[in-house]
């Protein structure tokens, strides 16, 4: 191999101010870092809630769906509250992050929740039926989908104040 072609193999280096990649880099994305963090404090809360409630530990929780506070509505909110610190609320990035959030959000309270109230009503029919019905050994169906209204509310302050906070501690917004 000559040296115009070894010359030719190695890659130019990179100009001063180009993005580096960095798998580290992700930990400096504070839209992700706010959204995963309240993803985890609101999954964290309903083991303390279902404690509180139930007196018992129910580690399920953790990945578990429904529950105060809903963890749908922390995140995407942390997301676009995330997004308007550090984009700016008049950015199109902005606009869709809140309109996620939004149709995440109504989803968790309206389409989630009345599947999961069908889906108790389906569990008590399937458990009257007679022994030797073919439905009667049927795995019951998830009841617990969707949230109340308050459960989403409550996951929406908690999205804005993790997204707040990871803002003011990555220097954003000021």
């Amino acid at each position: 191999m000559d040296v115009t072609a070894a010359a030719a193999a190695v890659p130019p280096p990179p100009s001063p101010g180009a993005p580096q990649f960095s798998y580290l880099a992700v930990f400096s994305n504070c839209p992700l870092v706010a959204a995963v963090l309240a993803f985890a404090i609101a999954q964290s809360i309903k083991v303390f809630t279902t404690w509180y409630k139930e007196n018992r530990w129910d580690a399920k929780q953790l990945i578990g769906s429904g529950g105060m506070p809903s963890s749908h509505s922390a995140t995407v909110t942390a997301l676009a509250v995330a997004v308007g610190l550090q984009e700016g609320f008049a950015s199109s990035l902005f606009a869709t992050a809140a309109v996620f959030a939004s149709v995440v959000m109504y989803d968790a309270f309206g389409v989630r929740l009345h599947a999961g109230k069908q889906a108790e009503v389906l569990n008590q029919i399937v458990y009257e039926l007679p022994s030797e019905h073919p439905l009667a050994e049927t795995r019951p169906l998830r009841e617990l989908l969707g949230h109340t209204p308050p459960q989403v509310f409550a996951g929406g302050v908690l999205g804005f104040a993790v997204a707040t906070f990871t803002a003011m501690i990555a220097g954003l917004g000021s």
